[in-house]
């Protein structure tokens, strides 16, 4: 699990603008309904983020991350994995995420990701750039693999072992295939996802010609990206900036 019911995303920098959020069902192509949460600044965006949440889906972590953009001018979608198999339920404390996640399959992710990007696009023409923890910083490599028009991928902690149903390999072994920049965050003291491992994307991103940084918080834990987390406090910090100055400069591109 990535973050608990107590886990609270940290505070952007910067002014707060007014933004509101909202609860919602999308539904895919396939004629899956799945929720979602959309936030909004109230005075206008130049750019988008699809947010993938941690393995225990869409809770409240990520619909206040969502928030947290809007506040700063970017207007955020976060999505949830399980409407196939556990339908519109709440992703409480309660949820029993585990078998839901072992029905997962790549395929029909993307069918979801694809009415969410199309939701995004069909009123604004800014970038759109994908999020995501744990799970979701897998699945948000993934997306770099589809076509899907992306201008960045940023993965919090992304495992790099997991292979979901429908896909060709582990993150490891199809980043080559990978399309968009990349701005990766990760824990050094992370003990799922070895500092070797992070090594070795950046070498095959670098074999693929890929834009990339990616960071390494040293002493830095899973998840350290959390408000309760005061330690590493400047950590997060440091991820925040490096995020929307990533977004701000390929938003332009």
């Amino acid at each position: 699990m990535c973050y608990d019911g107590n886990a609270r995303p940290p505070e952007p920098p910067g002014e707060k603008r007014n933004a509101t959020g909202r609860d919602f069902v999308l539904t895919a192509s396939d004629g899956n309904p799945f929720n979602a949460y959309l936030a909004q600044p109230s005075d206008g965006f130049d750019a988008q983020v699809l947010i993938y949440p941690d393995v225990r889906g869409l809770h409240q972590f990520y619909k206040e991350l969502a928030l947290r953009f809007a506040e700063v001018g970017v207007r955020a979608l976060a999505l949830d994995y399980f409407g196939r198999t556990a339908g519109l339920t709440a992703r409480d404390e309660s949820f029993e995420y585990m078998p839901h996640v072992g029905q997962m399959t790549l395929p029909t992710f993307f069918e979801d990701v694809t009415v969410a990007l199309a939701y995004l696009r069909q009123d604004s023409t800014a970038k759109v750039f994908v999020l995501g923890f744990c799970m979701g910083g897998t699945l948000t490599l993934y997306s770099g693999t589809r076509g899907f028009n992306i201008a960045g991928l940023i993965p919090f902690y992304s495992g790099m072992t997991r292979k979901f149903i429908g896909a060709e390999g582990t993150v490891l072994e199809i980043a080559h295939k990978i399309q968009n920049p990349v701005l990766g965050l990760y824990g050094g003291a992370d003990q799922g996802i070895p500092v070797e491992m992070v090594k070795q994307l950046d070498e095959e991103l670098d074999k693929a010609g890929v834009e990339h940084e990616l960071v390494i918080y040293d002493g830095a834990p899973h998840s350290f990206f959390d408000r309760k987390y005061t330690e590493f406090a400047n950590e997060s910090a440091d991820a925040w900036r490096r995020v929307l100055e990533f977004i701000a400069a390929y938003a332009r591109n």
